[in-house]
């Protein structure tokens, strides 16, 4: 079951990424208040969760979320500076990343593993587990109306 909940955070936490870095690429900028406050008012529904559990629930996994997105920017400021200095990257350069990148997974697996606890503490399983589809469908939902908005501009 940890091991679920690990997969689906990592799942959730790459889409977000996935997001804001196309977001980014297309010179718009993503509004990442609104964007959590829209999350959070959705996992609130979805997941049938009272303003306390709320109140409760949100910090921890914001926090969690905050963190593994900075790992994410080390990871893909990391890749960008390499880039930068040598456009004819060396294969030792590029073993360099693939150690890096499955050190962010394992980082990313620690915070979950950390984190879980926590979480289980302040939710009854099933809220928890609830809130936690609730905010992988959300980020379907974002990743797919991005990409619309993506397909719209490119034919006009």
């Amino acid at each position: 079951m940890k091991r679920k909940i690990a997969l689906l955070l990592t799942g959730l936490f790459l889409c977000l990424t996935t997001v804001s870095i196309y977001a980014q690429r297309d010179g718009r900028r993503m509004n990442m208040a609104d964007f959590e406050k829209r999350k959070m008012a959705y996992i609130q529904k979805e997941a049938g969760l009272s303003k306390e559990e709320c109140d409760r629930y949100f910090p921890i996994n914001n926090e969690l979320s905050r963190k593994k997105f900075e790992l994410h920017r080390q990871h893909r400021q990391k890749i960008q500076k390499m880039k930068e200095d040598n456009g004819n990257m060396s294969d030792e350069e590029y073993r360099a990343l693939l150690e890096n990148d499955r050190d962010v997974k394992l980082k990313e697996a620690e915070l979950d593993k950390l984190y879980s606890k926590r979480l289980e503490q302040t939710l009854s399983l099933e809220k928890l587990y609830k809130a936690q589809q609730a905010e992988k469908k959300f980020m379907q939902q974002e990743v797919a109306k991005f990409r619309e908005g993506r397909g719209e501009r490119r034919k006009n």
